[in-house]
């Protein structure tokens, strides 16, 4: 009956950190209600680029991060097990041989030699047994145990956390690389028709036709676009170094992404009618859960530590004089050695420690909360994001091509004499700083499914 005792507070997981429903209507879309679950949808599934689903995989297989995490898991797996083991004796077998030679005085003999004698004494001993094996009476052990093997867990999640945050990682940087191209691209464009308007002025300053002031300003643009395809290289190569980061190896051109085009690498799924409660399947709010558990254990050790605590040894064995009788029959032995130790005066030691164990899982609570809080705004907010989107990048298209057309008719009536010069630079501008958003909006769009579907505990299959 004592050794069913078990001191630590009875655990109830947290509530009320966040409301029990995930935010719609308004800016928040409302998907069809035969949506998938995005959790549910495994990440080789989920990204439907090829090139891309291979350096994920190149990732998963040689990131460091994703190595430590690893390695992490198996220390605490190592730590469970050692503090588990004392839970049971530590059995060990010995062997010993003694040999002793004790000189005395030969009373017996009458002194009649003035001499003394000396005695040799030898004997051997073999024994099986257990030493200072405590009986958990309290829970003291169990509790300590269970600590180290919530923490096991708790670095099981850190390592799916980790795991998760990659593969978002990997793909976002393959994403931002594709979108870095089509920019040097566009730029690269933009430069040639800057370049036929710097010609062109210059022509006309050179024979009076145009003031020196229209020629500058024609080149201001011209050296604009040079600056940002000297940039957007420069950048180029910094995203290829961030994905090989990633990858944990050099990534094969053939993987990189050429262009983003409509930027849509990943399913467009979109769960309905979501319940807070998907966000306590995150790795990450599990990992806290596990250490407010664990927290939660070590309060009953440290109560457990003001009971008596009783510890046994024995030993089973035999001894002999003569090393060939050492198994022989009457020579068994054994010997059983219980001890209790009750803390009478400990200076406050153990009250320190209840009360350290007791503020550490009133800290593992308010961790816990806030973690839940932290993943319900990340849904949120990629959830708002989503709502708005494609509305955003149909604003964009139809802005970009607008300007474009704006900067073909501005550019024939100054041509034609009809507008200034001014006017059709403003409109080149103006299309240039169009089609430059549209992209950002079109990465913004991918990259933001991508949000969703590791905000929603996604890329674990």
């Amino acid at each position: 009956m004592l050794s069913a005792c078990n001191l630590a507070p009875k655990y109830v997981r947290p509530s009320g950190a966040v409301p029990a429903a995930l935010p719609e209507g308004g800016v928040y879309p409302r998907a069809a209600t035969d949506a998938p679950d995005v959790t549910a949808i495994g990440w080789r599934d989920f990204f439907t680029d090829d090139r891309l689903r291979q350096v994920i995989q190149l990732g998963l297989d040689n990131n460091r991060d994703l190595r430590v995490a690893a390695a992490n898991v198996l220390q605490a797996r190592a730590q469970y097990r050692v503090q588990r083991a004392d839970i049971l004796p530590s059995i060990n077998a010995n062997g010993s041989a003694t040999y002793t030679n004790s000189a005395g005085a030969a009373a017996n003999t009458g002194g009649a030699t003035g001499g003394g004698s000396s005695t040799d004494i030898q004997y051997f001993q073999a024994n099986v047994g257990f030493s200072a094996f405590e009986l958990d009476l309290f829970g003291r052990l169990r509790n300590l145990s269970k600590a180290a093997l919530e923490q096991y867990f708790a670095t099981e999640e850190a390592q799916r956390t980790t795991r998760i945050s990659l593969i978002a990682e990997i793909a976002t940087a393959w994403l931002t690389l594709a979108s870095d191209q089509d920019q040097l691209r566009l730029s690269q464009s933009t430069l040639k028709t800057f370049e036929q308007t710097l010609e062109l002025t210059r022509a006309q300053f050179r024979i009076g036709v145009a003031s020196e002031l229209e020629s500058r300003q024609a080149e201001t643009n011209y050296q604009a676009a040079r600056n940002d395809i000297a940039t957007l290289q420069t950048r180029i190569a910094q995203d290829q170094n961030a994905l090989n980061l990633l990858a944990g190896t050099t990534v094969s051109a053939d993987l990189l992404p050429a262009a983003l085009g409509d930027g849509r690498v990943t399913r467009d799924a979109l769960p309905a009618n979501l319940s807070s409660e998907v966000l306590l399947r995150r790795p990450d709010v599990l990992q806290a859960e596990h250490q407010l558990i664990a927290q939660n254990a070590n309060i009953g050790a440290a109560r457990a530590a003001f009971f008596p605590r009783i510890s046994l040894t024995a030993a089973l064995g035999t001894i002999s004089s003569g090393l060939t009788g050492l198994f022989g029959a009457g020579t068994g032995t054994y010997n059983v050695a219980p001890s209790v130790a009750l803390p009478l005066f400990d200076a406050g030691r153990n009250k320190g420690n209840l009360d350290y164990a007791k503020a550490s899982q009133q800290a593992a609570v308010a961790t816990y909360e806030k973690t839940i809080q932290t993943a319900f705004r990340e849904v949120a907010d990629a959830l708002a994001q989503r709502g708005t989107i494609d509305e955003q990048v149909s604003a964009q298209t139809a802005r970009a091509n607008a300007a474009q057309v704006a900067a073909k008719l501005s550019d024939a009536r100054y041509r034609a004499g009809v507008d200034s010069f001014l006017v059709a630079l403003d409109a080149q501008r103006t299309a240039y700083a169009a089609e430059q958003q549209l992209v950002t909006t079109r990465t913004t769009r991918s990259s933001n499914l991508i949000e969703l579907y590791r905000a929603l505990g996604g890329g674990l299959q």
